[in-house]
């Protein structure tokens, strides 16, 4: 397919508003290069899920999109929808995201002749079903993509283990937009005044989906051991999920009521950063976090536990401090370090924007993807005239 334009169909199904991987998907479709790559942007939506915006998203971003509505989760009208999708657009690589569409996108390929690609952002799932089930099955499929892309090299491992051949895997951390995350010293104050926060406090902030491996009970008890020295310590925590009453009851027993607050769902991430004195991520488990991305980008210190790629994106005291999964006495200590640290701190944040600015920007990964693309399509080229049959092992 040399010179030809290579049809991309990144294929996601989720409920709600989405997490990290909607900006990856999203952004790299906006930002493709459209002289080699045509790319449409397939969400399959369950019809009773009242808060899934993805789509408008979409839209406002210029991206060739498409939806699928399903009445359950084995709704079979999918399929016939899905088929037409891809055959209308002459799609010629699936570009799969979770163990749904990994089953969806290996069953076109047996049928439509496309190539499978897939990504594994993590199995962060908490229900038994999903964690015995469904994400062991996943990775039995995964064996049979000709490649996936692992957005962590810890992800990659759990790959190996699960006997995926060490040449089908390949490791694509997660980038930014460092263009469209730059902070403007000068709109701190407004941000502050807007969260009711006064020029003495101390903000801790976290974003996040508020579901268990997230563990923000760890941070909210890391802040309670700091109240005592740090009176004017507080606590924002922006995100919505299924722990949010389990965490607010935690919060009201130990810190004071105005020490604290849980925003919910906030598209104002740039905006939150710029009252923010300290971010934290406090997580069991993550691919490589968008989240540790935005801080970095947006020159907030940083505290984040060592899960999954996130100490593959941040040195260990150079862009900012990384502490054991599971240790709030840890999180509570490099919290503290980090604002007594009044010399180094600076330094961090500089070296981490730096970061951003080069090895993690969203265009090398945009590049390395696009890379992915053209050589899978050379190795699989599709014969004239007629259906390729699959091209999986």
């Amino acid at each position: 397919m040399i010179n030809e334009t290579i049809r991309i169909l990144e294929l996601r199904s989720v409920r709600g508003t989405g997490g990290g991987p909607e900006k990856t998907i999203l952004l790299g479709a906006e930002r493709a290069d459209r002289r080699r790559f045509a790319v449409t942007v397939c969400y399959i939506r369950d019809r009773r899920d009242g808060t899934f915006g993805i789509g408008e998203r979409a839209r406002r971003m210029g991206i060739d999109y498409v939806e699928i509505a399903e009445r359950s989760s084995f709704d079979a009208r999918v399929w016939p929808a899905l088929q037409r999708v891809v055959r209308e657009r002459a799609i010629d690589i699936v570009h799969a995201h979770e163990y749904k569409t990994d089953l969806l996108a290996l069953l076109l390929a047996r049928t439509e002749g496309i190539i499978p690609l897939a990504t594994a952002h993590g199995w962060t799932g908490h229900s038994l079903r999903e964690r015995l089930l469904y994400y062991a099955l996943d990775k039995q499929l995964l064996r049979a993509y000709p490649l996936t892309i692992a957005v962590s090299s810890q992800i990659r491992s759990e790959l190996l283990r699960h006997r995926v051949a060490p040449d089908r895997v390949q490791v694509v951390l997660n980038g930014i937009d460092h263009r469209a995350f730059r902070r403007d010293r000068g709109a701190e104050s407004d941000a502050r005044r807007n969260l009711g926060v006064c020029d003495r406090e101390i903000v801790i902030g976290s974003i996040g989906r508020l579901e268990p491996q997230k563990r923000f009970d760890l941070l909210i008890r890391a802040c309670a051991t700091l109240r005592d020295r740090w009176p004017g310590l507080r606590l924002f925590i922006a995100g919505d999920g299924s722990e949010r009453g389990a965490l607010e009851a935690l919060a009201a027993g130990l810190l004071p009521p105005h020490a604290y607050r849980l925003l919910g769902h906030r598209a104002d991430v740039v905006r939150l950063h710029h009252a923010f004195d300290l971010f934290v991520q406090s997580s069991d488990y993550e691919g490589t976090p968008n989240a540790v991305l935005e801080a970095m980008a947006l020159e907030t210190p940083l505290v984040a536990t060592a899960a999954g790629g996130t100490a593959e994106i941040v040195n260990d005291a150079e862009q900012g401090l990384i502490v054991p999964c599971g240790d709030v006495s840890g999180l509570a200590v490099a919290i503290e370090r980090t604002l007594l640290e009044q010399d180094l701190t600076p330094q961090r944040v500089a070296s981490a924007r730096r970061r951003v600015e080069t090895s993690l920007s969203f265009d090398q990964r945009v590049a390395t993807v696009e890379r992915i693309y053209a050589g899978l399509a050379e190795r699989y080229p599709r014969p004239a005239g007629r259906r390729v049959t699959a091209r999986c092992a």
